[in-house]
C-alpha cells in the first residue's frame, strides 16, 4: 500500500485545495501518472502516483482544503479490494447540520459538513452555497457517491439556478452548533464562537446581467494585487525607447535560433537590459522591510504570462549569467508550460523583479502593479514604427523607427525618482546600443 501525500509546494505554501480527482477508486494507475489537481494561491498543479497499482482509497475528496503532509489517498496492489472514501476520515471531518440550515450556509463551513438530504459537502461547496444562497437539494451531484461538487454548483449557477433566501435565524443557530473554523482568516466564525460574520450579500442581478463565480486563481490575483497597492506607494515613470537595433539583430538571427528549436522574441533582449539596470541600481532588485532594505545579488526575473482565466508569473533565474540563446530557450519553455498549467511550484516563486509584456495585445503603455515583495516591475508596450527625430554627428533628421514605451513602476519607499530614472536610462541605453 502506498500513501498519496500532499507535497510541500514551495516554502510559503502550507496548504491547498483538492480541486479535482483525475482518477476514481478502482482505477488502475501507473507510476508517476497524474492522480489529482491541487490549487494553491500561487499555482495549480497535479499530484502524481508514487507507485503503480489501483487507486484503492480517496481520503480527501475534491473541494477540501488540505495541509502539507496529509494523506489524500492510497494506492494498493491490483488484487486489493478498493474502498470509496475513508469512512473514518469522513466522520472526523464532518459536522452534523440541521436541515433548516442548508439554504444560505454561512462561509464558516471550512471543515466538511454532512447535511440531511444532501450528504457530506466540501468546504468550497459550503462557501459557494453561502455566497449565492443556494438550496443544495436542488442540485444533482455528480461526485463520488452522488456528492455535490464545486463543478456541480458552478454549473447550476451558470444555468441560472436561484433559490429564495431562507436564512432568518440561521446565523445565530450556526454559532451554537458549528465547530470553529480551521482557517479563521477565511471562515466567519471566531475561535471562541462569540463572533459571527454573515456572508457578503449576494448582489442583485438585473435584466441582461450575469453573476459569474470567481475562480480560485482570479480571487488570489485580486487579493495579491490589492495587498500590493495597499502596501507600497506606487510610482510609474515612462521612457520612449528605440528598438531598431534589437529588431535588426532579431531579423538576422531568428532563423538560426529556430534551427535550434528556439523562438527568438524581444523579451530576452529586454531581460538582458534589465539585468544591466539592476546591476547599476541594485536597490530595485531588493525589497523593503521595516528593519532595512534587503538587497539581492542574484537577478531572478518574473515574466507575466496571460492565461484564459488569469495570470502566472514564472521566474527566470540568474538572468545575469545567461546568454541571449539561453534566455530565449527558457522564456519559451516557461511560457509554454505556464499556458499548459505544467509549471512546478518552485518555478513561480523567488523572483526579485518582474516584467510584463502588455504590448502583445496592442497596449502602448501601462502602469503595472508591483508583484510583492518585489520593488519594481517593467512594462513593455507595443513596438510601433513611427517617424522620430534622430541626431547623428550633430545633424538632425526624421526617420521611421520601431519605437516602444517602457514603463517602470517602483516602490517609492525603496528609492526616489532619480534612481528609477537612472535605472531606465541604463535599460534604454542597453537596448538602443545593443552589443551583439
Amino acid at each position: 500500500m502506498a500513501d498519496i501525500i500532499m507535497p510541500q509546494l514551495g516554502e510559503s505554501v502550507v496548504e491547498g485545495f483538492v480541486a479535482n480527482w483525475l482518477k476514481q477508486v478502482g482505477d488502475s494507475v501507473a507510476l508517476h501518472e497524474a492522480l489529482l489537481e491541487i490549487e494553491t494561491d500561487k499555482i495549480n498543479t497535479e499530484i502524481t502516483a508514487p507507485a503503480a497499482g489501483v487507486l484503492s482509497e480517496i481520503v480527501v475528496p475534491a473541494g477540501q482544503r488540505v495541509r502539507v503532509g496529509t494523506v489524500v489517498g492510497r494506492i494498493s496492489a491490483a488484487n486489493t479490494q478498493p474502498t470509496a472514501i475513508s469512512p473514518v476520515a469522513a466522520a472526523e471531518s464532518a459536522i452534523a447540520i440541521p436541515e433548516q440550515h442548508i439554504q444560505g450556509l454561512p462561509a464558516a463551513s471550512y471543515p466538511s459538513r454532512r447535511i440531511a438530504g444532501v450528504g457530506p459537502i466540501s468546504p468550497v461547496v459550503a462557501k459557494l452555497a453561502a455566497e449565492h444562497q443556494i438550496d443544495l437539494r436542488q442540485i444533482q451531484g455528480t461526485g463520488l457517491a452522488g456528492r455535490v461538487s464545486k463543478q456541480d454548483v458552478l454549473r447550476f449557477l451558470a444555468e441560472g439556478g436561484r433559490t429564495e433566501a431562507q436564512v432568518a435565524g440561521a446565523t445565530q443557530d450556526l454559532a451554537e452548533t458549528a465547530e470553529p473554523a480551521t482557517h479563521p482568516e477565511i471562515g466567519a466564525v471566531s475561535l471562541d464562537h462569540t463572533t459571527v460574520v454573515p456572508p457578503a450579500p449576494t448582489p442583485v442581478v438585473g435584466i441582461g446581467e450575469e453573476l459569474r463565480p470567481i475562480s480560485a486563481m482570479r480571487r488570489a490575483i485580486a487579493e495579491h494585487l490589492t495587498r500590493s497597492v495597499q502596501t507600497a506607494p506606487h510610482v510609474t515613470t515612462v521612457f520612449e525607447v528605440d528598438f531598431g537595433e534589437i529588431t535588426a539583430h532579431r531579423e538576422r538571427h531568428k532563423g538560426e535560433y529556430e534551427l535550434q528549436g528556439v523562438r527568438l522574441t524581444f523579451l530576452p533582449y529586454v531581460m538582458q537590459a534589465v539585468a544591466q539596470g539592476l546591476r547599476t541600481v541594485p536597490v530595485l532588485n531588493g525589497r523593503y522591510t521595516e528593519a532595512g532594505i534587503v538587497l539581492n545579488s542574484l537577478i531572478h526575473l518574473g515574466m507575466a504570462v496571460a492565461l484564459d482565466d488569469g495570470l502566472l508569473v514564472p521566474v527566470v533565474r540568474n538572468v545575469e549569467e545567461k546568454s541571449l540563446l539561453g534566455l530565449a530557450r527558457q522564456v519559451n519553455d516557461l511560457a509554454e508550460r505556464a499556458r499548459a498549467r505544467k509549471l512546478a511550484p518552485d518555478e513561480v516563486k523567488g523572483g526579485t523583479f518582474s516584467i510584463t509584456n502588455h504590448g502583445v495585445t496592442g497596449s502602448l503603455f501601462a502602469t503595472p502593479i508591483i508583484n510583492q515583495p518585489q520593488s519594481g516591475i517593467l512594462g513593455i508596450g507595443a513596438i510601433v514604427r513611427r517617424p522620430v527625430v534622430i541626431t547623428h554627428q550633430g545633424s538632425e533628421a526624421i526617420s521611421i523607427r520601431p519605437m516602444c514605451y517602457l514603463s517602470l513602476t517602483f516602490d517609492h519607499r525603496i528609492c526616489d525618482g532619480a534612481d528609477a530614472d537612472r535605472f531606465m536610462n541604463v535599460v534604454k541605453g542597453a537596448i538602443e546600443a545593443l552589443e551583439h
